[in-house]
């Protein structure tokens, strides 16, 4: 990089005769571009999203005490991407400043659709005290992987009240998370797809 700004610097010299911008000059300087376009600062931003999305993944069991399990695992969910439907409502909620308000413990959740959502295993501690969940669906989760569907399934509450489950195109879910789903004894409905 060094050698790039010397480069660069005599190039752009007022006092340089112009002709010194030779070809080997702008190969070095093309070459210094593309170098700079695919450096580690891109990958830096790649773990800088992964780190994000681990923050938004943290349990707060100070919020969940204060304002009740579901209302912060709406949160969570939302927080990271994904849509909740309440016990009453026809439609999901997507907005994370528009989840209704109301006493403690008025709205449950009871559906999920986590499409392309950044939830992951960390963040399932949200889920512990959810009794009315039914439906959740996993599609396209990059980081939906078999720890998590081992998680889903041994929370007590879920077991007895979860019947419908999707999970599609999530390519870290193998047979060993798939195994520990026996544990749902209400599952009803389950809907494997493009799975590795």
């Amino acid at each position: 990089m060094y050698r790039l700004l010397r480069s660069v610097q005599q190039w752009t010299r007022p006092d340089l005769n112009k002709t010194r911008a030779s070809q080997t000059d702008m190969r070095l300087w093309s070459g210094a571009v593309r170098v700079a376009a695919v450096s580690p600062r891109g990958q830096s931003c790649r773990h800088f999203w992964g780190w994000l999305n681990a923050v938004f993944n943290k349990v707060d069991h100070e919020r969940i005490k204060a304002v009740g399990p579901d209302r912060a695992a709406a949160e969570w969910l939302l927080r990271c991407g994904a849509k909740v439907r309440f016990q009453g409502f026809e439609r999901f909620h997507k907005d994370y400043n528009a989840l209704p308000t109301g006493p403690l413990g008025r709205y449950r959740i009871q559906a999920i659709d986590a499409t392309e959502s950044c939830i992951m295993h960390k963040g399932f501690d949200h889920l512990d005290g959810l009794t009315q969940l039914e439906e959740v669906r996993f599609r396209k989760c990059i980081y939906i992987e078999d720890s998590c569907l081992e998680r889903l399934s041994s929370i007590q509450n879920l077991q007895n009240s979860l019947f419908l489950l999707e999970v599609v195109s999530c390519g870290n879910v193998t047979d060993k998370g798939l195994i520990a789903l026996h544990k749902l004894k209400k599952l009803e409905y389950l809907f494997l797809s493009d799975l590795p």
